[in-house]
């Protein structure tokens, strides 16, 4: 059972053990994976997203040794056979964002612009397709949103967006933004919303992880077809808020 971090009763010496050798190998094999990313820019796109892959899973897999860290996802039979979607989900720490590139198709994702200006990583995190917009400037994000989320849709990628716009704490609740809904409404493509519970766990702005499992719920597909941005973004609200409850 997944216990709270302010909570916790369990071996503090361990729990600060595992997350310095989870930083620690993170770190170091971004070193190795980001220039092989890098360059392998030449080749197809699929190659360097499978390298990037192979980073996820040695993180994961740490995380897991180490900190005690773990997974289960229900729902996975609400996304067979789709070819490309929305997803909307909750964000409570730097987890999701890396564990949703396993549990989900290829995809994209709508990330910060700052994020690319990173020596190594940030430069390599740029050849993977993110959709970066400089979150100060709402007009002008949404219109790269727009424009290159439709292409990387017809392209056959996931677009991953994160409508609370940054992370929030467990319990904690944020109005959602509408682009994500915005370019379901104006693509067509349907929706998938997305709850877990990652913050009890890998805490946002902390370095501290804590063992336990990660509970994910991936929703029923919502129709976004002659919908309205603002219907389809409360039924995803609605649907997540419900399923956070269960977790």
């Amino acid at each position: 059972m997944t216990q709270p971090t302010t909570s916790y009763q369990g071996n503090k010496i361990k729990v600060y053990l595992g997350s310095s050798v989870l930083f620690a190998c993170m770190t170091l094999s971004t070193l190795v994976f980001a220039p092989l990313v890098l360059l392998c820019s030449v080749f197809p796109f699929a190659v360097r997203y499978n390298i990037a892959n192979y980073w996820v899973k040695f993180a994961l897999f740490i995380a897991r040794i180490f900190c005690g860290i773990r997974h289960e996802v229900e729902g996975l039979e609400h996304i067979a056979g789709i070819r490309s979607a929305i997803v909307l989900s909750k964000h409570q720490s730097a987890w999701e964002t890396i564990a949703l590139r396993l549990i989900l198709p290829p995809q994209t994702a709508l990330l910060k612009r700052s994020l690319l200006w990173i020596p190594v990583w940030g430069w390599a995190l740029a050849t993977l397709k993110p959709i970066a917009i400089d979150r100060k400037k709402k007009r002008e994000s949404l219109k790269v949103l727009l424009k290159q989320g439709k292409a990387y849709l017809n392209e056959g990628l996931w677009v991953v967006v994160f409508p609370e716009g940054t992370r929030t704490a467990p319990g904690e609740e944020k109005k959602f933004n509408a682009g994500g809904a915005i370019l379901a409404e104006k693509s067509g493509h349907p929706v998938i919303p997305v709850a877990h519970n990652a913050g009890l766990c890998w805490a946002r702005y902390s370095f501290l992880k804590y063992p336990g499992t990660i509970k994910v719920k991936i929703g029923p597909v919502i129709d976004s077809k002659g919908r309205k941005a603002a219907d389809i973004n409360a039924e995803a609200a609605a649907w997540i808020a419900q399923a956070m409850k269960t977790l």
